[in-house]
């Protein structure tokens, strides 16, 4: 039986697939199989993976109509054999050392369940130069606190980089459907019940950016959904450590509060806003009239959380600086939202 099971779901991917299993089968970790779900494509990609399973006795084809990548996902993880699965798209490739690596990491630390690393932006920075800029900073966050702390900036992992233990998709669940990123509601949901993720410190993964790629075509990745998920998990960590705490928004924006309104829907009373624009403040603003306040009207910490939906380039950096001055705690009295 194999220690680690990699599960790929593909679904026409001719063009790509092939590159996609070679860094599997060039693993220096040879105790895997590749759990390939073909989800029912029409380009080739099935009779190309009929071929390649039997070369590679390695890899375990699982064939199926087509019913998207939480379905296909699933399956495959409910064929895997591994005692840990790790996740793999059909257009990116794996670094030589990342099933090693990550498997070296969990069992130096029994207290990690899930373990990722840094991944190589596979795209064109200067026509791409927003997701380069979330690979940069997905990057710079290798620790479980970091991790934890960030989790409703965005996304801190990249999906096709992970590899976890086994039983915690036993505990926790699977991939859900839903009109929402299904990876990052995953990795919410087992954030909000204690998994602890890390990262090794080198790349694993180059993770490609095409125009086909899934996260540019369909709604569940369209920013709002990001949004939304964010706004329950973030209401269900506040109600469970900062019951009995006003809430505060930094950003009087008419984005930032569209954002952040998102909260109400899962019953977080908004107490008001923080600005450091004077021309905002002292006045009342959304259908409330909720309070405008600079940063050093802010009450001491302990009474009070603080949620930073401000984005702008160093915004999040001065935000965290000033509350940090105060005495405030990240990941206890604020969080940098996204």
């Amino acid at each position: 039986m194999p220690r680690v099971s990699v599960i790929l779901p593909v679904f026409n991917a001719v063009a790509t697939v092939e590159r996609a299993v070679a860094s599997i089968r060039a693993q220096t970790w040879a105790d895997w199989e590749l759990v390939v779900v073909e989800d029912g494509s029409t380009d080739g990609t099935r009779e190309m993976l009929r071929a390649a399973a039997r070369e590679e006795k390695r890899l375990v084809l699982v064939e199926r109509e087509h019913g998207g990548v939480v379905a296909a996902a699933n399956a495959g993880i409910a064929v895997a054999r591994g005692e840990f699965v790790a996740r793999m798209d059909a257009d990116d490739v794996a670094a030589p050392g990342r099933l090693a690596a990550q498997v070296g990491l969990l069992e130096r630390d029994a207290t990690l369940g899930v373990v990722s690393g840094r991944v190589e932006f596979g795209g064109d920075r200067t026509a791409r130069a927003g997701y380069a800029l979330h690979v940069d900073w997905l990057n710079g966050l290798t620790t479980s606190e970091e991790i934890a702390r960030a989790r409703f900036t965005e996304q801190p992992v990249a999906n096709p980089s992970v590899l976890w233990r086994r039983e915690l998709a036993e505990r926790h669940g699977v991939f859900r459907a839903g009109d929402f990123p299904e990876d990052y509601e995953l990795w919410l949901r087992w954030l909000d019940a204690g998994v602890r993720i890390a990262k090794v410190p080198e790349v694993v993964l180059t993770w490609n950016d095409p125009p086909t790629r899934i996260s540019r075509t369909d709604g569940r990745y369209a920013p709002e959904a990001f949004f939304r998920i964010k706004a329950e998990w973030l209401a269900r960590e506040l109600a469970r450590s900062a019951a009995g705490r006003e809430v505060w928004v930094w950003g009087a924006g008419r984005h930032t509060r569209k954002r952040a309104a998102h909260l109400e829907t899962w019953g977080v009373r908004i107490a008001g806003y923080v600005d450091v624009d004077a021309k905002k403040t002292g006045r009342g603003i959304g259908g409330t009239g909720a309070p405008v306040i600079a940063p050093e009207a802010l009450p001491e910490p302990g009474s009070t959380v603080v949620l930073s939906y401000v984005t702008t380039r160093g915004a999040r950096e001065y935000n965290r600086a000033r509350l940090e001055e105060r005495g405030y705690v990240e990941g206890r009295d604020f969080w940098l939202c996204g």
